[in-house]
């Protein structure tokens, strides 16, 4: 019999707890995906005997319902018309699901998301760039080479497009395109403005400008700007699907488009640039003021890095050239250099002490980029990110700088901080000695008060047993890797699994296992993204592959009962780790096959998908 689309959409949404408790709804191939503002509310029982839906999990703040290829989109576009909800894509649900965190931790999240996906540009970049600077302070020979003039060119063209590499990122984030957003980018820093670095050379009233109706703006670029291209970002993402939905379709594919950048584009110049423009001119005649006492030289020590993040640091090369114009002698530079490396200290003592194995990548080879002047990775990356080791180097900058005005330190040279300032500066033992004076007390503090945020460890109720002793065979591969066998036993091919939902891969393709003991093992090294309240059932991901490992057949009606969970949420797991143990008596007692199912819930979304030992 044919499922009554209709009636299926009106029963899922009876047991959801009304309407304004539904903040979005997507679908994929196989599934319904919602967020949900109260999970208290739903009726999960009445929602698992909803005709049409064939089971159901919340996986990373979604609740997703089991429906079925070519009949999902079917129950969506009923679903919508009886909630009146809008149309949301999976970003769309996953941007929804982020937006039920409390506001601070939003805005704390939007930096590291934006450059998350660029850092390994920005770190390469970074490390290059300290070696590049460095090199010709020892041989001053390379400098005036063709080598020197090329990686220079290598080195400093991530850097240089900055605001390019932002904006793509900051319209994958926000749900734009991500060509319009690189469209922005490149026009903030188009080489018809004048290069923000140099704006400095000029005099006032030679700056040429715009005059766009009341608005006199000034042809200047971007370049080293973080959030002006940010805000234009967010604020193209808005238009764009204001537009979409405002757009007749017949004309939204030209006229959505053209809307958008030229919006943005007049917004952006006329009132983000600007405003931007008066902070950055506060923020320098504060620093000038600052820089020439000892109070002054704490204080900018501590907040370099906050304009670091708000994208002014590069002005401060006005303030230097101003300083040796005057005096010969760059007293600005130690105080940079002081502030940089205290962030690297604090990033390093990250790397050290951190577990997660994602962020100590990152920041080793951040730490290394901040120790040679460039902070962004670090800063970006890890300490804004995790923010008590941010405070931790603004504390280090602050001490280690106050060192450096005590003893006058300075150079006759601008633009290097750090390690490549060394053979430049005017007392080099002392500068070297300020420099681990920033970065160890940073190093010291980030130790001693950042912790790692860990899930609390579910505590056991059955007896200690060993990882298993040899090596389990890869019973499932596809083109993102492969997941070892997870449990001891005979491999059922998925056809043949008694239950028609996991047998037809209506949740993915995957395979059975007929265990001979009761503990399932993580699969390869990733993270737990749920652990069913049940304990019957934990979902894992690694490399884009979404795994499902069930338990016997319709044992979540066990309640739990003999089944005991080893890891909890968001929990990082090494390949052959204890994740789940389950009794297979209780399990055959209480009249349940005790086949355990291992799946790949996307697989629609892998190449390659193979099931079953290795020919």
């Amino acid at each position: 019999m044919a499922l009554d689309y209709r009636k299926c959409a009106e029963e899922i949404y009876s047991h959801l707890g009304g309407k304004e408790n539904i903040i979005s709804a997507a679908h994929c191939a196989t599934r319904l995906r919602l967020v949900i503002a109260d999970n208290s509310k739903l009726d999960i029982k009445a929602l698992e005997n909803v005709d049409g839906v064939k089971g159901l999990f919340d996986s990373n703040g979604q609740l997703q319902l089991i429906i079925g290829t070519g009949t999902v989109n079917k129950v969506y576009d009923e679903f919508l018309a009886v909630t009146g909800l809008t149309a949301a894509s999976k970003a769309d649900v996953k941007a929804a699901a982020a937006s039920r965190m409390p506001l601070w931790k939003k805005i704390l999240k939007t930096p590291g998301d934006v450059f998350v996906p660029i850092l390994p540009a920005i770190v390469a970049s970074g490390l290059m760039m300290g070696l590049v600077e460095a090199i010709p302070k020892f041989w001053p020979a390379f400098g005036a080479s063709d080598w020197y003039s090329f990686l220079d060119l290598v080195a400093n063209t991530a850097f240089a497009l900055l605001p390019v590499l932002v904006a793509i990122s900051a319209a994958r984030v926000f749900g734009g395109n991500i060509f319009l957003g690189a469209v922005i980018g490149l026009m903030m820093v188009h080489p018809a403005l004048i290069n923000a670095w140099t704006v400095g050379n000029y005099e006032a009233g030679t700056i040429p400008t715009w005059k766009l109706f009341f608005f006199n703006v000034q042809q200047v670029g971007y370049q080293g700007h973080v959030i002006p291209v940010i805000l234009a970002v967010l604020l193209m993402s808005t238009v764009e699907k204001w537009l979409h939905k405002k757009v007749p379709e017949m004309i939204d594919l030209f006229v959505t488009p053209l809307c958008t950048v030229l919006i943005t584009s007049f917004i952006t110049f006329t009132i983000i640039g600007p405003v931007f423009s008066v902070l950055e001119n506060w923020v320098l005649t504060g620093a000038k003021w600052l820089a020439g006492s000892l109070p002054g030289a704490v204080v900018m020590g501590a907040i370099y890095p906050v304009t670091v993040v708000m994208g002014l640091h590069h002005m401060y090369n006005v303030i230097e050239a101003g300083m040796i114009a005057s005096t010969g002698l760059n007293t600005w530079m130690p105080i940079a250099s002081a502030a940089n490396f205290a962030q690297f200290g604090a990033c390093l003592a990250v790397a050290v002490k951190v577990k997660n194995q994602k962020v100590r990548s990152v920041a080793f080879p951040s730490s290394l980029s901040a120790s040679l002047g460039i902070t962004e990775p670090a800063i970006f990356g890890v300490n804004f990110r995790f923010m008590k080791p941010f405070v931790c180097g603004m504390i280090g900058g602050a001490v280690g700088s106050l060192f450096g005005a005590l003893f006058k330190l300075g150079a006759p040279v601008y633009g290097v901080t750090g390690i490549p300032a060394i053979p430049a500066v005017n007392n080099i033992p002392l500068y070297l000695l300020e420099l681990l004076i920033s970065a160890g007390v940073a190093f010291i503090l980030t130790t001693f008060i950042w912790k790692e945020d860990k899930p609390e460890p579910v505590k056991e109720t059955f007896p200690e047993t060993e990882a298993i002793e040899e090596p389990a065979p890869s019973i499932i591969r596809c083109a993102a890797g492969e997941l070892l066998q997870p449990c001891k036993g005979e491999l059922v091919p998925q056809e043949e699994i008694p239950d028609d939902t996991f047998a037809q891969g209506i949740l993915g393709q995957g395979i059975g296992i007929k265990p001979s003991e009761g503990i399932i093992y993580a699969p390869f090294d990733g993270m737990v993204t749920s652990v069913f309240d049940t304990k019957h059932a934990v979902t894992l991901e690694k490399d884009g592959m979404e795994v499902l490992i069930h338990v016997g057949i319709n044992t979540v009606n066990m309640q739990g009962e003999g089944f005991t969970a080893y890891v909890a949420d968001d929990t990082e797991v090494k390949a052959g780790q204890k994740l789940l143990s389950f009794d297979i008596d209780a399990i055959k007692k209480a009249g349940y096959d005790d086949t355990v199912v291992v799946l790949l819930t996307n697989s629609d979304d892998l190449e390659g998908v193979e099931c079953g030992l290795k020919a």
